[in-house]
């Protein structure tokens, strides 16, 4: 087994108990040029290796290569026996627990969230429901939000979070109008 520092051990050990064995994120106060030097000296031994990140995973960036992508760190095989583990054993982990939460997600019951009664979501919700919509101006000066946070919360909390089929024309004289077929 070669020679290893702390750091190294820390690094390679915790990969390989993420899923997809992550070497990120590194260990806390470890960033900066020791950071790029102890991941360059990893890679250059073979124990690290990057790969292009998944960002529909979510999954920490190491660098962004400048092209508009970005690349995480992933432990290799010889990193783990750097370590003393064995690669197969680590897999078949990995195997088992993707198992088990795909079997976990399709017994759970589908959560799907409601809005609370009498608050300004509500209220907004309301107002996209009627037949004529409501426009981001309608839509402010009922919340007093900023027109920023009303197109946020149309985005993210209705559409996204709520996933509600909201609508947007362009209607002359009032702007973009956002609609919201009746429940």
């Amino acid at each position: 087994m070669p020679k290893l520092t702390d750091t190294q051990i820390l690094i390679l050990s915790r990969a390989a108990n993420r899923p997809d064995n992550l070497a990120l994120p590194l260990p806390e106060g470890l960033h900066g040029a020791a950071a790029k030097m102890s991941v360059s000296n990893m890679i250059a031994r073979g124990w690290l290796e990057e790969v292009d990140a998944d960002m529909r995973k979510g999954e920490p960036l190491w660098r962004e290569t400048g092209d508009g992508h970005g690349t995480t760190l992933v432990v290799t095989d010889a990193g783990m026996l750097a370590v003393g583990i064995e690669p197969v054993v680590v897999k078949t982990m990995a195997a088992v627990r993707n198992r088990a939460v795909e079997n976990a997600s399709s017994k759970a019951p589908s959560l799907t969230r409601t809005p609370r009664r009498g608050t300004k979501q509500a209220e907004v919700i309301a107002l996209l429901e009627r037949p004529e919509g409501a426009s981001i101006a309608e839509i402010v000066e009922m919340t007093s939000w900023l027109p920023h946070t009303t197109r946020g919360v149309i985005s993210g909390a209705l559409k996204k979070k709520l996933s509600l089929p909201v609508a947007s024309e362009k209607i002359s004289g009032r702007g973009t109008v956002y609609t919201l077929p009746s429940r």
